[in-house]
Protein backbone atom coordinates (compact mmCIF):
# COMPACT_ATOMS: atom_id res chain seq x y z
CA UNK A 1 0.00 0.00 0.00
CA UNK A 2 1.51 3.33 -1.09
CA UNK A 3 1.48 6.42 1.11
CA UNK A 4 0.35 8.62 -1.78
CA UNK A 5 -1.20 8.14 -5.17
CA UNK A 6 1.15 10.73 -6.64
CA UNK A 7 4.38 12.33 -5.46
CA UNK A 8 5.46 15.49 -7.26
CA UNK A 9 9.17 16.31 -6.97
CA UNK A 10 9.90 20.01 -7.35
CA UNK A 11 7.70 22.97 -6.35
CA UNK A 12 8.29 25.45 -9.14
CA UNK A 13 5.51 26.45 -11.54
CA UNK A 14 5.22 22.98 -13.09
CA UNK A 15 5.35 21.15 -9.79
CA UNK A 16 2.82 23.31 -7.96
CA UNK A 17 0.38 23.04 -10.85
CA UNK A 18 0.91 19.28 -11.08
CA UNK A 19 0.26 18.83 -7.37
CA UNK A 20 -2.85 21.01 -7.24
CA UNK A 21 -4.31 19.46 -10.40
CA UNK A 22 -3.72 15.92 -9.15
CA UNK A 23 -5.37 16.76 -5.83
CA UNK A 24 -8.32 18.42 -7.57
CA UNK A 25 -8.88 15.16 -9.42
CA UNK A 26 -9.03 13.25 -6.15
CA UNK A 27 -5.53 11.79 -5.99
CA UNK A 28 -3.79 11.74 -2.62
CA UNK A 29 -0.84 13.96 -3.42
CA UNK A 30 2.54 14.76 -1.84
CA UNK A 31 4.70 17.67 -2.98
CA UNK A 32 8.42 17.46 -2.19
CA UNK A 33 10.78 20.38 -2.78
CA UNK A 34 14.50 20.75 -2.15
CA UNK A 35 14.11 24.36 -1.05
CA UNK A 36 11.14 26.67 -0.52
CA UNK A 37 7.85 26.63 -2.39
CA UNK A 38 7.97 28.54 -5.67
CA UNK A 39 11.12 27.15 -7.25
CA UNK A 40 13.33 29.01 -9.70
CA UNK A 41 10.52 31.23 -11.01
CA UNK A 42 10.08 32.80 -7.58
CA UNK A 43 13.66 33.11 -6.35
CA UNK A 44 15.86 33.04 -9.48
CA UNK A 45 13.64 33.62 -12.49
CA UNK A 46 10.83 35.90 -13.64
CA UNK A 47 10.00 37.37 -10.23
CA UNK A 48 13.45 38.82 -9.34
CA UNK A 49 14.31 39.45 -13.00
CA UNK A 50 11.15 41.47 -13.59
CA UNK A 51 11.80 43.42 -10.38
CA UNK A 52 15.30 44.34 -11.56
CA UNK A 53 13.97 45.09 -15.04
CA UNK A 54 11.42 47.46 -13.51
CA UNK A 55 14.23 49.31 -11.73
CA UNK A 56 16.13 49.53 -15.03
CA UNK A 57 12.98 50.81 -16.73
CA UNK A 58 12.53 53.49 -14.08
CA UNK A 59 16.17 54.55 -14.46
CA UNK A 60 15.68 55.00 -18.20
CA UNK A 61 12.31 56.65 -17.70
CA UNK A 62 13.85 59.25 -15.42
CA UNK A 63 15.71 60.55 -18.45
CA UNK A 64 12.40 61.42 -20.11
CA UNK A 65 10.92 63.42 -17.23
CA UNK A 66 12.23 66.79 -18.33
CA UNK A 67 10.48 66.38 -21.69
CA UNK A 68 7.19 66.30 -19.76
CA UNK A 69 8.05 69.41 -17.76
CA UNK A 70 9.19 67.51 -14.66
CA UNK A 71 12.55 68.64 -13.30
CA UNK A 72 14.49 66.42 -10.92
CA UNK A 73 18.10 65.55 -10.29
CA UNK A 74 19.91 62.75 -12.10
CA UNK A 75 18.82 59.34 -10.75
CA UNK A 76 21.30 57.51 -8.55
CA UNK A 77 21.01 53.75 -8.09
CA UNK A 78 21.34 52.37 -4.57
CA UNK A 79 21.95 48.76 -5.56
CA UNK A 80 21.90 47.23 -2.05
CA UNK A 81 18.52 48.88 -1.48
CA UNK A 82 17.29 47.51 -4.80
CA UNK A 83 18.36 44.02 -3.74
CA UNK A 84 16.36 44.50 -0.54
CA UNK A 85 13.36 45.32 -2.72
CA UNK A 86 13.97 42.18 -4.79
CA UNK A 87 14.18 40.08 -1.63
CA UNK A 88 10.99 41.64 -0.29
CA UNK A 89 9.13 40.96 -3.53
CA UNK A 90 10.30 37.34 -3.63
CA UNK A 91 9.30 36.89 0.01
CA UNK A 92 5.88 38.41 -0.54
CA UNK A 93 5.26 36.22 -3.59
CA UNK A 94 6.24 33.12 -1.66
CA UNK A 95 4.13 34.09 1.37
CA UNK A 96 1.06 35.67 -0.14
CA UNK A 97 0.57 34.00 -3.49
CA UNK A 98 -2.37 31.64 -3.67
CA UNK A 99 -0.03 28.63 -3.87
CA UNK A 100 -0.04 27.84 -0.16
CA UNK A 101 -3.75 28.45 0.23
CA UNK A 102 -4.49 26.04 -2.61
CA UNK A 103 -2.13 23.43 -1.22
CA UNK A 104 -3.77 23.62 2.18
CA UNK A 105 -7.29 23.71 0.77
CA UNK A 106 -6.71 20.62 -1.34
CA UNK A 107 -5.10 18.59 1.41
CA UNK A 108 -1.73 18.22 -0.34
CA UNK A 109 1.08 17.02 1.90
CA UNK A 110 3.93 19.52 1.48
CA UNK A 111 7.56 18.81 2.40
CA UNK A 112 9.76 21.89 1.95
CA UNK A 113 13.53 22.32 2.33
CA UNK A 114 14.15 18.59 2.16
CA UNK A 115 17.35 18.78 0.14
CA UNK A 116 17.75 16.60 -2.93
CA UNK A 117 15.42 13.65 -3.43
CA UNK A 118 16.67 10.39 -4.95
CA UNK A 119 14.99 7.21 -6.10
CA UNK A 120 15.81 4.07 -4.15
CA UNK A 121 13.59 1.95 -6.40
CA UNK A 122 10.84 2.69 -8.95
CA UNK A 123 8.30 3.59 -6.26
CA UNK A 124 10.44 4.91 -3.38
CA UNK A 125 12.34 8.16 -2.87
CA UNK A 126 14.56 9.36 -0.07
CA UNK A 127 15.44 13.00 0.63
CA UNK A 128 18.63 14.46 2.03
CA UNK A 129 16.67 15.40 5.14
CA UNK A 130 15.90 11.73 5.79
CA UNK A 131 12.33 11.40 4.49
CA UNK A 132 11.50 8.11 2.80
CA UNK A 133 8.30 8.23 0.75
CA UNK A 134 6.47 5.83 -1.56
CA UNK A 135 3.86 6.46 -4.25
CA UNK A 136 2.03 4.72 -7.03
CA UNK A 137 3.05 7.43 -9.53
CA UNK A 138 5.55 10.30 -9.73
CA UNK A 139 5.78 13.59 -11.60
CA UNK A 140 9.27 15.05 -12.00
CA UNK A 141 9.39 18.87 -11.99
CA UNK A 142 12.87 19.69 -10.70
CA UNK A 143 13.55 22.27 -13.42
CA UNK A 144 16.88 23.25 -14.92
CA UNK A 145 20.19 24.87 -14.04
CA UNK A 146 22.57 27.09 -15.96
CA UNK A 147 24.85 25.25 -18.37
CA UNK A 148 28.54 25.62 -17.60
CA UNK A 149 31.16 25.98 -20.31
CA UNK A 150 33.90 23.37 -20.64
CA UNK A 151 36.84 25.63 -21.49
CA UNK A 152 39.95 26.47 -19.45
CA UNK A 153 39.14 29.01 -16.78
CA UNK A 154 35.38 28.47 -16.94
CA UNK A 155 35.33 28.23 -13.14
CA UNK A 156 36.13 31.95 -13.07
CA UNK A 157 32.82 32.86 -14.69
CA UNK A 158 29.46 33.56 -13.09
CA UNK A 159 25.93 32.50 -14.00
CA UNK A 160 22.93 34.78 -14.32
CA UNK A 161 22.00 33.72 -10.77
CA UNK A 162 25.30 35.14 -9.51
CA UNK A 163 24.61 38.35 -11.41
CA UNK A 164 21.29 38.87 -9.64
CA UNK A 165 23.03 38.37 -6.29
CA UNK A 166 25.86 40.91 -6.79
CA UNK A 167 26.45 43.34 -3.93
CA UNK A 168 27.37 46.19 -6.24
CA UNK A 169 27.09 47.00 -9.94
CA UNK A 170 30.27 46.07 -11.86
CA UNK A 171 31.85 48.71 -14.06
CA UNK A 172 31.92 46.20 -16.93
CA UNK A 173 30.47 42.76 -17.73
CA UNK A 174 31.10 40.26 -20.50
CA UNK A 175 27.86 38.36 -21.13
CA UNK A 176 28.30 35.11 -23.05
CA UNK A 177 25.10 34.01 -24.74
CA UNK A 178 22.41 36.33 -26.04
CA UNK A 179 19.30 34.25 -25.70
CA UNK A 180 16.49 35.50 -23.46
CA UNK A 181 18.50 35.28 -20.24
CA UNK A 182 21.70 36.82 -21.57
CA UNK A 183 19.81 39.63 -23.27
CA UNK A 184 18.04 40.47 -20.01
CA UNK A 185 21.31 40.49 -18.02
CA UNK A 186 22.85 42.79 -20.63
CA UNK A 187 19.89 45.14 -20.79
CA UNK A 188 19.37 45.46 -17.03
CA UNK A 189 22.99 46.07 -16.08
CA UNK A 190 23.50 48.45 -18.99
CA UNK A 191 20.74 50.61 -17.49
CA UNK A 192 22.50 50.39 -14.13
CA UNK A 193 25.67 51.82 -15.68
CA UNK A 194 27.79 48.75 -16.51
CA UNK A 195 29.72 48.65 -19.76
CA UNK A 196 28.33 45.54 -21.45
CA UNK A 197 30.03 43.27 -23.99
CA UNK A 198 27.38 40.85 -25.29
CA UNK A 199 28.77 37.84 -27.16
CA UNK A 200 26.56 35.56 -29.24
CA UNK A 201 27.98 32.56 -31.08
CA UNK A 202 25.02 32.41 -33.49
CA UNK A 203 24.55 34.93 -36.27
CA UNK A 204 21.99 36.93 -34.30
CA UNK A 205 20.90 37.57 -30.72
CA UNK A 206 17.70 36.02 -29.29
CA UNK A 207 17.88 33.55 -32.21
CA UNK A 208 14.58 31.78 -31.49
CA UNK A 209 12.70 35.00 -32.22
CA UNK A 210 11.67 36.40 -35.59
CA UNK A 211 14.64 37.79 -37.54
CA UNK A 212 13.25 41.33 -37.56
CA UNK A 213 12.81 41.16 -33.79
CA UNK A 214 16.44 40.09 -33.33
CA UNK A 215 17.67 42.86 -35.63
CA UNK A 216 15.60 45.55 -33.90
CA UNK A 217 16.67 44.56 -30.39
CA UNK A 218 20.33 44.33 -31.46
CA UNK A 219 20.14 47.80 -33.04
CA UNK A 220 18.55 49.23 -29.89
CA UNK A 221 21.21 47.61 -27.71
CA UNK A 222 23.98 49.11 -29.81
CA UNK A 223 22.32 52.52 -29.67
CA UNK A 224 22.38 52.24 -25.86
CA UNK A 225 26.13 51.59 -25.95
CA UNK A 226 26.07 47.80 -25.54
CA UNK A 227 28.89 46.12 -27.46
CA UNK A 228 27.00 43.39 -29.37
CA UNK A 229 29.20 40.80 -31.06
CA UNK A 230 27.38 38.17 -33.09
CA UNK A 231 29.02 35.19 -34.80
CA UNK A 232 32.17 35.89 -32.77
CA UNK A 233 33.70 32.40 -33.09
CA UNK A 234 34.64 30.16 -30.17
CA UNK A 235 35.86 30.79 -26.65
CA UNK A 236 39.40 29.54 -26.00
CA UNK A 237 39.77 30.37 -22.33
CA UNK A 238 39.11 32.69 -19.42
CA UNK A 239 41.85 34.09 -17.21
CA UNK A 240 42.16 36.44 -14.28
CA UNK A 241 43.47 39.95 -14.75
CA UNK A 242 44.24 42.74 -12.33
CA UNK A 243 40.87 44.34 -13.06
CA UNK A 244 38.75 41.19 -13.31
CA UNK A 245 38.64 38.60 -16.07
CA UNK A 246 39.75 38.24 -19.66
CA UNK A 247 37.93 36.12 -22.24
CA UNK A 248 40.07 34.85 -25.12
CA UNK A 249 38.28 33.84 -28.30
CA UNK A 250 39.07 33.10 -31.93
CA UNK A 251 37.35 33.07 -35.29
CA UNK A 252 38.85 31.63 -38.46
CA UNK A 253 42.28 31.58 -36.85
CA UNK A 254 42.14 35.20 -35.74
CA UNK A 255 42.62 35.67 -31.99
CA UNK A 256 40.74 38.21 -29.92
CA UNK A 257 40.11 39.05 -26.29
CA UNK A 258 37.92 41.23 -24.11
CA UNK A 259 38.29 42.22 -20.46
CA UNK A 260 35.72 43.11 -17.83
CA UNK A 261 35.19 43.02 -14.08
CA UNK A 262 32.79 40.09 -14.43
CA UNK A 263 31.98 37.41 -17.00
CA UNK A 264 28.46 36.00 -16.96
CA UNK A 265 27.71 32.83 -18.91
CA UNK A 266 24.10 32.51 -20.09
CA UNK A 267 24.61 29.71 -22.59
CA UNK A 268 21.43 27.78 -21.96
CA UNK A 269 19.97 25.36 -19.46
CA UNK A 270 20.44 21.72 -18.55
CA UNK A 271 18.00 19.52 -16.68
CA UNK A 272 18.40 19.51 -12.90
CA UNK A 273 18.56 15.73 -12.50
CA UNK A 274 21.77 15.43 -10.51
CA UNK A 275 21.25 13.19 -7.51
CA UNK A 276 17.79 11.96 -8.54
CA UNK A 277 19.25 8.50 -9.30
CA UNK A 278 16.82 8.14 -12.19
CA UNK A 279 18.31 4.87 -13.35
CA UNK A 280 16.88 3.24 -10.21
CA UNK A 281 13.43 4.28 -11.43
CA UNK A 282 13.98 3.30 -15.07
CA UNK A 283 13.84 6.88 -16.36
CA UNK A 284 15.94 7.57 -19.45
CA UNK A 285 17.71 10.80 -20.43
CA UNK A 286 18.35 12.01 -23.97
CA UNK A 287 21.76 12.91 -25.40
CA UNK A 288 21.48 16.45 -23.96
CA UNK A 289 20.67 15.20 -20.47
CA UNK A 290 16.94 15.98 -20.47
CA UNK A 291 14.28 13.52 -19.33
CA UNK A 292 12.77 11.77 -22.35
CA UNK A 293 8.98 12.14 -22.49
CA UNK A 294 6.34 11.33 -25.07
CA UNK A 295 3.57 13.69 -26.18
CA UNK A 296 1.60 12.87 -23.00
CA UNK A 297 4.65 13.68 -20.83
CA UNK A 298 5.17 10.05 -19.82
CA UNK A 299 8.78 9.02 -19.30
CA UNK A 300 10.36 5.66 -20.16
CA UNK A 301 8.99 4.46 -16.81
CA UNK A 302 5.20 4.06 -17.30
CA UNK A 303 4.35 5.32 -13.80
CA UNK A 304 6.51 8.46 -13.99
CA UNK A 305 5.81 11.67 -15.87
CA UNK A 306 7.83 14.87 -16.17
CA UNK A 307 7.01 18.50 -16.90
CA UNK A 308 8.78 21.83 -17.18
CA UNK A 309 12.45 22.58 -17.82
CA UNK A 310 13.54 19.05 -16.93
CA UNK A 311 12.13 17.88 -20.28
CA UNK A 312 14.12 20.39 -22.35
CA UNK A 313 11.00 21.73 -24.02
CA UNK A 314 9.99 25.42 -24.08
CA UNK A 315 11.76 26.31 -20.80
CA UNK A 316 9.21 28.99 -19.98
CA UNK A 317 6.92 29.44 -16.97
CA UNK A 318 3.54 29.37 -18.78
CA UNK A 319 4.51 26.24 -20.69
CA UNK A 320 5.81 24.63 -17.50
CA UNK A 321 2.48 25.33 -15.80
CA UNK A 322 0.62 23.88 -18.76
CA UNK A 323 2.87 20.83 -18.72
CA UNK A 324 2.27 20.29 -15.02
CA UNK A 325 -1.48 20.41 -15.60
CA UNK A 326 -1.30 17.88 -18.45
CA UNK A 327 1.05 15.51 -16.63
CA UNK A 328 -1.13 15.50 -13.52
CA UNK A 329 -4.35 15.14 -15.48
CA UNK A 330 -2.99 12.10 -17.28
CA UNK A 331 -1.51 10.60 -14.12
CA UNK A 332 -4.65 11.04 -12.00
CA UNK A 333 -7.25 10.29 -14.67
CA UNK A 334 -5.51 7.81 -16.93
CA UNK A 335 -6.02 10.09 -19.94
CA UNK A 336 -3.60 10.82 -22.77
CA UNK A 337 -3.80 14.58 -23.23
CA UNK A 338 -0.87 16.20 -25.01
CA UNK A 339 0.95 19.51 -24.95
CA UNK A 340 1.45 19.55 -28.70
CA UNK A 341 -0.05 22.25 -30.88
CA UNK A 342 -0.68 24.73 -28.09
CA UNK A 343 -0.18 28.49 -28.34
CA UNK A 344 3.10 29.53 -26.73
CA UNK A 345 3.68 33.30 -26.35
CA UNK A 346 7.23 34.31 -25.40
CA UNK A 347 8.91 37.56 -24.50
CA UNK A 348 11.80 39.28 -22.79
CA UNK A 349 11.89 42.14 -20.29
CA UNK A 350 14.72 43.95 -22.02
CA UNK A 351 14.88 47.54 -23.22
CA UNK A 352 13.16 47.49 -25.60
CA UNK A 353 10.81 44.68 -24.66
CA UNK A 354 10.16 42.04 -27.29
CA UNK A 355 7.50 39.36 -27.57
CA UNK A 356 6.17 36.83 -30.03
CA UNK A 357 3.47 34.23 -30.49
CA UNK A 358 2.98 31.74 -33.29
CA UNK A 359 5.19 31.32 -36.33
CA UNK A 360 8.13 33.48 -37.27
CA UNK A 361 7.89 35.03 -40.71
CA UNK A 362 10.54 32.66 -42.09
CA UNK A 363 8.68 29.60 -40.84
CA UNK A 364 5.29 30.86 -41.99
CA UNK A 365 6.57 31.44 -45.53
CA UNK A 366 7.55 27.78 -45.81
CA UNK A 367 3.96 26.56 -45.68
CA UNK A 368 1.62 29.50 -46.16
CA UNK A 369 0.69 32.32 -48.51
CA UNK A 370 1.49 35.00 -45.96
CA UNK A 371 0.03 38.47 -45.59
CA UNK A 372 2.33 40.62 -43.47
CA UNK A 373 1.10 43.79 -41.79
CA UNK A 374 3.49 46.06 -39.90
CA UNK A 375 2.69 49.06 -37.72
CA UNK A 376 5.63 51.15 -36.52
CA UNK A 377 5.44 52.58 -33.03
CA UNK A 378 6.33 56.06 -34.28
CA UNK A 379 2.97 56.26 -36.11
CA UNK A 380 0.62 55.43 -33.23
CA UNK A 381 -0.98 57.83 -30.79
CA UNK A 382 -0.23 56.22 -27.42
CA UNK A 383 3.44 55.66 -28.20
CA UNK A 384 3.80 59.28 -29.28
CA UNK A 385 2.10 60.47 -26.07
CA UNK A 386 4.42 58.33 -23.92
CA UNK A 387 7.52 59.14 -26.02
CA UNK A 388 8.02 55.41 -26.58
CA UNK A 389 8.13 55.47 -30.36
CA UNK A 390 10.84 52.87 -30.94
CA UNK A 391 9.56 49.51 -32.14
CA UNK A 392 6.94 47.82 -34.28
CA UNK A 393 4.12 45.31 -34.35
CA UNK A 394 4.11 42.67 -37.10
CA UNK A 395 1.07 40.50 -37.74
CA UNK A 396 1.23 37.43 -40.02
CA UNK A 397 -1.95 36.08 -41.59
CA UNK A 398 -2.68 33.16 -43.91
CA UNK A 399 -4.25 34.58 -47.08
CA UNK A 400 -6.56 31.65 -47.75
CA UNK A 401 -7.92 30.84 -44.31
CA UNK A 402 -7.46 34.35 -42.88
CA UNK A 403 -6.12 32.72 -39.72
CA UNK A 404 -3.55 34.60 -37.65
CA UNK A 405 -0.24 32.75 -37.96
CA UNK A 406 1.89 34.86 -35.66
CA UNK A 407 2.58 38.22 -34.09
CA UNK A 408 5.93 39.81 -33.26
CA UNK A 409 6.34 43.02 -31.27
CA UNK A 410 9.34 45.10 -30.24
CA UNK A 411 8.79 48.07 -27.97
CA UNK A 412 6.94 49.29 -24.91
CA UNK A 413 4.35 46.81 -23.50
CA UNK A 414 5.34 44.22 -26.12
CA UNK A 415 4.89 41.30 -23.73
CA UNK A 416 1.41 42.46 -22.70
CA UNK A 417 0.34 43.12 -26.30
CA UNK A 418 1.22 39.66 -27.51
CA UNK A 419 -0.96 38.04 -24.86
CA UNK A 420 -4.02 39.48 -26.62
CA UNK A 421 -3.00 37.87 -29.92
CA UNK A 422 -2.34 34.58 -28.13
CA UNK A 423 -5.90 34.62 -26.81
CA UNK A 424 -7.23 35.47 -30.28
CA UNK A 425 -5.26 32.62 -31.85
CA UNK A 426 -6.30 30.12 -29.17
CA UNK A 427 -9.93 31.15 -29.72
CA UNK A 428 -9.68 30.68 -33.50
CA UNK A 429 -10.39 34.37 -34.10
CA UNK A 430 -9.76 35.29 -37.72
CA UNK A 431 -8.12 38.57 -38.64
CA UNK A 432 -11.44 39.92 -39.97
CA UNK A 433 -12.93 39.41 -36.50
CA UNK A 434 -9.93 40.86 -34.64
CA UNK A 435 -10.15 44.07 -36.65
CA UNK A 436 -13.73 44.61 -35.43
CA UNK A 437 -12.88 44.50 -31.73
CA UNK A 438 -13.23 48.14 -30.51
CA UNK A 439 -10.27 48.29 -28.12
CA UNK A 440 -9.90 51.38 -25.96
CA UNK A 441 -8.11 54.44 -27.35
CA UNK A 442 -5.30 55.37 -27.02
CA UNK A 443 -3.72 52.11 -25.90
CA UNK A 444 -0.83 49.87 -26.84
CA UNK A 445 -3.11 46.91 -27.50
CA UNK A 446 -5.01 49.10 -29.93
CA UNK A 447 -1.93 48.88 -32.16
CA UNK A 448 -2.89 45.24 -32.78
CA UNK A 449 -6.20 46.28 -34.31
CA UNK A 450 -4.40 48.73 -36.58
CA UNK A 451 -2.13 45.90 -37.73
CA UNK A 452 -5.17 43.67 -38.29
CA UNK A 453 -6.82 46.44 -40.31
CA UNK A 454 -3.77 46.67 -42.57
CA UNK A 455 -3.82 42.91 -43.06
CA UNK A 456 -7.49 43.01 -44.01
CA UNK A 457 -6.76 45.81 -46.48
CA UNK A 458 -4.18 43.59 -48.19
CA UNK A 459 -6.68 40.73 -48.29
CA UNK A 460 -8.99 42.94 -50.29
CA UNK A 461 -11.89 42.71 -47.89
CA UNK A 462 -13.83 45.64 -46.49
CA UNK A 463 -13.56 46.34 -42.80
CA UNK A 464 -16.57 47.76 -40.95
CA UNK A 465 -14.46 50.52 -39.49
CA UNK A 466 -11.00 51.94 -39.47
CA UNK A 467 -9.16 52.18 -36.16
CA UNK A 468 -7.95 55.65 -35.15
Amino acid sequence: MYESDIIVIGAGPAGVMAATRAAELGASTTLVTREALGGMAADDGPVPVRTLAQAARLMRGAGKLEGFGIRTGAPVLDYPQLLQRVSAVVGQVQRDASLRRDIGRLGITLHENTGNARFLDPHTIETASGLRLQARQFILCTGGVSRRLSVPGAELTATHSDAWALKQVPKSIVVVGAGATGAQVASIFSAFGSRIHLFQRASRIIPTEDEEVSAAVAAAFRAQGIDVREDFGTIDSFERTGAGIRMNFSRNGVQGSVEAELAVVAAGWVADTEGLNLQAAGVQLDARGYVVVDATLRTSAPHIRAAGDITGRWMLVPQAVQGGWIAATNAASGTDQTQEGAIHPTGGFTEPEYASVGMTEAKALLAHDVVKAVVRFDETVRTIIDERTGGFCKLLVDRGSRNILGCHVVGERAVEMVQVVAIAMASGLKVDELVRVPLSFPTYTGILVRAAFRAVEQLGAESRWSPP
